[in-house]
């Protein structure tokens, strides 16, 4: 039988998980002829989600669990669930039913019969979300896809089920600084998009802050796209062209007609304009360097405690 790997990772998610694992095998039951692994991964949680998936894992062999021995992040936790994952297809959902587990049956039909490589969800809308939020969410998608190769689309959420080649194509990506929503669009296959309402998690608190999210954004935009180092350059050449029109004025209206030169408030006015523009260039360059700097450090991307099978 095909089998179906469904990868989860988990940071404080005690309150979530017995419902999700609820929901997901009432799923799993009824897609015949399937079977199923369950891979969770605890990103280094600090409530009781270790010793959750332990019970879980001790009354169902089919699930099986990755703890890493501190937070590393969700990326990291998609990451070592996918080469954990040992099935034929393999879904990534979150632990909070905002991934509803409803969709799979669906998401399998469009691999297995209509011949898409993969099948990714998009939420229709933002409902729930703070409006400010949402505007800024809607602003990262527009703007990468302007600056970016990657095909990344409006809504576009983690939650999918891929073919086993699509999952090697991404493994294969072997960077530091994972943004899996440009991972996966940059690798290709055919994908389907099916689009779903959003939902309220069913328990517990969202990870992702503003900050958090604005932080994830600039990672995504740096990861996938040079057009910001292109900007800074235009800006320089922009500025210096535009310093040297000023200083033919000058010249001229003293030259000529005996005007004085500006005196020291216009010169502040200029200095910290130029100054800050250098600053927000100086800026960009670092981003760039400080990626390409942990990137050269080949750090592993997590390091695991303790799995199903034990304590390592």
């Amino acid at each position: 039988m095909p089998v179906i790997s469904i990868v989860v990772p988990c940071y404080n998610e005690e309150e979530a998980l017995p419902l999700f694992y609820q929901e997901a095998t009432r799923v799993a039951g009824e897609m015949t002829g399937i079977d199923f692994e369950f891979v969770f991964i605890d990103d280094g949680s600090r409530d009781n989600t270790l010793p959750v998936l332990r019970r879980l894992a001790a009354a169902d062999r089919r699930v099986r669990f990755v703890s890493f021995s501190r937070n590393f992040g969700k990326e990291a936790g998609m990451l070592a669930g996918l080469e954990a994952a040992t099935g034929d297809y393999v879904a990534l959902m979150d632990a909070d039913l905002q991934h509803p587990p409803a969709l799979l049956p669906e998401l399998y039909r469009a691999v297995t019969e209509e011949g898409y490589d993969c099948a990714a969800t998009r939420r229709t809308t933002r409902a729930g979300e703070p409006p400010i939020r949402s505007f800024f969410a809607r602003l990262f998608y527009r703007l990468i896809r302007k600056v970016s190769d990657a095909d990344i689309v409006d809504g576009a959420c983690d939650y999918r089920l891929m073919r086993r080649a699509v999952v090697d194509a991404i493994l294969s990506m072997r960077e530091y600084n994972r943004f899996s929503k440009g991972i996966f669009g940059w690798v290709g296959f055919r994908t389907k998009w099916i689009p779903f309402v959003n939902v309220e998690r069913v328990a517990g608190e969202t990870k992702w802050s503003f900050w958090k999210l604005f932080r994830y954004s600039l990672e995504g935009i740096v990861a996938f796209s040079t057009v910001p180092l292109a900007l800074a350059s235009v800006l320089g050449v922009l500025l210096c062209l535009t310093a040297f029109v000023f200083i033919l004025v000058v010249l001229v209206k003293t030259l000529a007609f005996g005007d004085p030169v500006g005196g020291w408030p216009s010169m502040m006015c200029v200095i910290l304009f130029l100054g800050g523009v250098q600053l927000l260039c100086i800026g960009i360059l670092g981003q760039y360097l400080s990626k390409t700097y942990l990137e050269t450090k080949r750090r592993p991307v997590y390091l695991v405690r303790e799995t199903e099978e034990g304590v390592k």
